[in-house]
């Protein structure tokens, strides 16, 4: 029992440090078999203190936060990044920012551009666009996502396949330089895969602490992403696997 609460409490610190864990790595770390650890797993998440996921499990507060909690988080970074993002934008161009507290910030930043069109699915990214008179604000439609107030469904897929813009601005919970780009739910992924189709151009735009997470559903790999804004903390080796799969990668703090 005494091994038990030691490896239970070894899995929960390495949650607390990197908001995910893996079953096929902690089997490895801790010496046991993967089912002792999927039943290490079950056990922690009825206790509320994870959530489980397909091949390992995510931190409560990854996915339980509320939108104005998460905009508090790595806040300064944020907005550099959504500066750095603006920089990209031009005059008479089409873009959409996908909903996210990053995306968000840029939505603060378009006052100078003339003639933008934006499309977008996040409420609170909408409203903050209404104080611009420099924008045409297109929102697809769908139902609510309270956790990301974010429009998905039929609906929004439906009218998103009519469109075409420059750019896309993507926001997402997790990237693996070796994988791709994730969020933590699959209406979400889907319909950043359709905004990915329609777009000329798609740009990342995340902070350095997401190269240390994933997610429940997978966006896209490198192949359809051409560029990443993020800060100067990200690792060497992860810019360089980047660089290998022809991602370009902007430091926003630099």
């Amino acid at each position: 029992m005494k091994k038990t609460a030691v490896r239970r409490s070894l899995i929960l610190k390495e949650l607390d440090e990197y908001g995910q864990v893996s079953v096929n790595d902690l089997s490895k770390a801790l010496g046991v078999s993967e089912v002792t650890i999927r039943n290490d797993l079950d056990r922690l998440e009825k206790n509320k203190l994870l959530i489980r996921a397909h091949g390992g499990a995510f931190k409560t507060s990854n996915i339980a936060l509320t939108v104005s909690e998460k905009k508090k988080i790595n806040l300064d970074v944020k907005r550099l990044i959504g500066k750095k993002a603006v920089s990209l934008i031009g005059d008479d161009e089409s873009i959409i920012l996908d909903s996210g507290t990053t995306t968000f910030e840029i939505s603060n930043n378009l006052a100078e551009i003339q003639n933008l069109t934006v499309i977008s699915n996040a409420l609170d990214i909408v409203n903050n666009l209404s104080q611009y008179k420099n924008l045409q604000v297109f929102m697809p439609g769908g139902y609510l996502k309270e956790f990301s107030m974010s429009l998905v469904g039929p609906m929004a897929e439906r009218n998103l396949k009519q469109l075409y813009c420059n750019k896309l601005f993507l926001g997402v919970d997790g990237i693996k330089p070796n994988l791709g780009v994730f969020t933590h739910h699959v209406e979400e992924a889907y319909l950043n895969q359709l905004m990915i189709e329609i777009s000329d151009e798609v740009i990342v735009v995340a902070d350095s602490s997401k190269f240390k997470r994933s997610g429940l559903a997978f966006i896209s790999n490198f192949d359809k992403i051409d560029k990443i804004i993020t800060d100067s903390n990200i690792d060497e080796s992860h810019i360089k696997e980047l660089e290998n799969h022809n991602v370009e990668v902007i430091l926003a703090d630099k």
